[in-house]
């Protein structure tokens, strides 16, 4: 089965050497000339666009910034559409909207092309250790065709419904996520006001029932203060514009999401979009300045 590759960021590039670690022929495109050749000396192929990366392969897999990209290099002028042959299946890994999401499959359909959006979790990390969970939206029988692609890259695939229904989930996870991370910066706040160390709070609460890796992860970059990205706070609020964008149209209220969104915007304005989004911890902080250094 051979594998075509679009996005080759931070998530993209070790996503490909371990497609090609697996043992799949690689092909790729990019806009930028020097992001293909690291993985043109590892063993892949270019094409010069987008179509005729699709006339090439079996399956294509796109990991772009946002819904925007997805539908251009997909759908556009010199899209995917325009190259694919019948039978291709399209694997979206970006965080897009589950609305965007549904209609790429719906125009992919119309010319015999599946499409599965299939977002990540699991960072950087989870990219270059192959351990990424997958949520995967789309026909069952398209999942089964390219599992053993994804099973290249992921440790938990997970089909979680039609189209569109791996982004939600995915959505899912960026709530989770934020809001983990807020309610451990008052955990961390509590215990410094109260005058108690967090290093200990965090160990005891680890080994309890409010045990959660957002408290193992972002608890150890708060008390280190240490927000080297592990996902940037311009990429999260991306995701909870998604959330919120979502949240709206279905008509409904996720005031932590809210709130949350609403920090991770005021990190980005300050300047400081390109550290972890863990980082809202400090603005928590700096709204719940002790009066005094009493302990309890």
């Amino acid at each position: 089965m051979k594998v075509g590759y679009i996005g080759l960021g931070i998530m993209g590039r070790p996503c490909v050497l371990n497609l090609l670690k697996a043992g799949f022929p690689v092909s790729l495109w990019a806009r930028r000339a020097a992001a293909l050749e690291p993985l043109l000396v590892a063993g892949a192929s270019a094409c010069d666009s987008p179509a005729a990366l699709a006339a090439e392969v079996d399956v294509l897999i796109t990991n772009l910034s946002d819904t925007p990209d997805v539908k251009e290099v997909l759908l556009g002028e010199h899209g995917v559409v325009h190259g694919a042959r019948p039978g291709l299946i399209c694997v979206d890994m970006s965080t897009i909207s589950p609305i965007g999401a549904r209609e790429i499959a719906t125009a992919l359909a119309e010319k015999g092309i599946d499409f599965l959006d299939c977002p990540v979790s699991g960072g950087e990390v989870g990219a270059i250790n192959a351990t990424l969970t997958i949520m995967v939206g789309g026909k069952a029988e398209a999942l089964e065709r390219v599992r053993p692609v994804l099973e290249a890259m992921g440790k938990t695939i997970t089909r979680i419904g039609d189209s569109g229904a791996g982004q939600v989930a995915k959505a899912c996870n960026q709530i989770a996520v934020g809001v983990g991370v807020a309610m451990v910066a008052e955990i961390m706040q509590l215990a410094r006001s109260a005058g108690v160390d967090p290093v200990p709070v965090r160990e005891a609460l680890l080994g309890g029932f409010a045990s959660s890796r957002v408290l193992d992860v972002h608890g150890q970059r708060m008390i280190d203060d240490n927000y080297a990205p592990g996902f940037k706070a311009t990429l999260h609020l991306k995701d909870m514009g998604i959330v919120m964008d979502t949240a709206k149209a279905m008509g409904i209220a996720l005031p932590q999401a809210e709130r949350v969104t609403g920090l991770i915007a005021e990190l980005v304005e300050r300047g400081e979009g390109e550290l972890d989004s863990a980082a809202i911890a400090r603005l928590i902080w700096q709204q719940n300045q002790p009066t005094n250094d009493e302990s309890l």
